[in-house]
């Protein structure tokens, strides 16, 4: 396992201190979020639970990211070396000004803010991480989605060179994940640059990942390369090895199991030797913005 120097870690002491303004965040309200200059959201709303960031250590050590490897500390041990300069990001499709952005363009165009979100892994374990991001639409805005583009496909690298898990048929490579239009142009919806106040991790998808805070993590491709607006409905890369298992849309939702296991609760990362677990809250917590999305919508149909 790689060991990080104190220098290299934002002191979580920073991120607990800043917590005390916002000692009950608002899951249910949603993006809590502070800026790097520590203006709070209008939106931001106290909650019932207080629920403490992940320590930097376990965010960084136990990952699911199978280019690199199915084993959860594979990620950290195999990607030191993954290079992410230079990096160019494509947004085309049904646009009417398609963009090629580097990654250093990126981050100029869009300054990151900080916002803390909680992760949550279908498999049935979660994380709360300060994440430091910008929200989607802003990039997406930037192109100018024609009347045709109904979806957003999102398209990570290939590289079986450097990514060892791409050499063996786990999934159909390179990784490909999908967002109706809506749900990509939500506020919450963000694509991270970091973490902790620093640059994002190799082993957490670096130089740049999404996040949807009410869905499975496992749709936060990582490592992106396209980002591409559709008319169709992509088909993502679980959807294709699993489809009874991997719905496209998969919402958090304690009411529908996946087909090997409940998800009406989940294991708190890193609460001491035997980690607790907590009822699963619908959409991750994050209903009130964005239970509308899917108003008449048969949730345990479309999972």
């Amino acid at each position: 396992m790689i060991k990080f120097k104190n220098s290299e870690i934002t002191p979580e002491n920073i991120y607990k201190n800043r917590r005390n303004f916002i000692k009950k965040f608002g899951l249910t309200a949603g993006s809590i979020f502070l800026s790097q200059n520590l203006n709070f959201s209008a939106n931001a709303a106290p909650k019932n639970e207080d629920l403490k960031l992940t320590e930097y250590r376990y965010i960084t050590t136990y990952n699911n990211y199978y280019e690199f490897g199915t084993g959860k500390s594979d990620p950290v041990e195999r990607s030191e070396k993954f290079k992410t300069t230079p990096w160019d990001i494509i947004i085309d499709g049904e646009v009417e000004n398609p963009l090629k952005l580097s990654i250093e363009e990126i981050n100029t165009m869009f300054p990151s803010e900080e916002r803390i979100y909680k992760l949550r892994c279908v498999e049935g374990w979660s994380m709360v991480i300060p994440w430091l991001g910008f929200p989607l639409n802003k990039i997406l805005n930037k192109v100018s989605p024609t009347s045709k583009a109904k979806f957003v496909k999102f398209v990570s690298i290939l590289d079986p060179e450097q990514m060892i898990g791409q050499r063996f048929p786990i999934l159909d490579w390179p990784y490909k994940e999908g967002l109706r239009i809506d749900e990509a142009m939500h506020d919450l919806t963000i694509l991270v640059t970091g973490l902790y106040g620093k640059k994002l991790p190799n082993q957490n998808g670096s130089p740049l990942r999404l996040m949807v805070p009410w869905k499975y993590g496992f749709k936060s491709a990582k490592a992106i390369v396209n980002i591409k607006l559709v008319e169709k409905m992509p088909t993502s890369s679980w959807m294709k090895a699993s489809p009874k298992e991997y719905g496209f849309y998969s919402n958090v939702n304690p009411t529908v199991d996946h087909p090997r296991w409940s998800q009406a609760t989940e294991r708190v990362i890193g609460e001491g030797i035997i980690s607790p677990r907590i009822p699963t809250t619908m959409f991750n917590g994050y209903g009130d913005e964005v239970a509308s999305l899917y108003a008449g919508m048969d949730l345990k149909k479309y999972f």
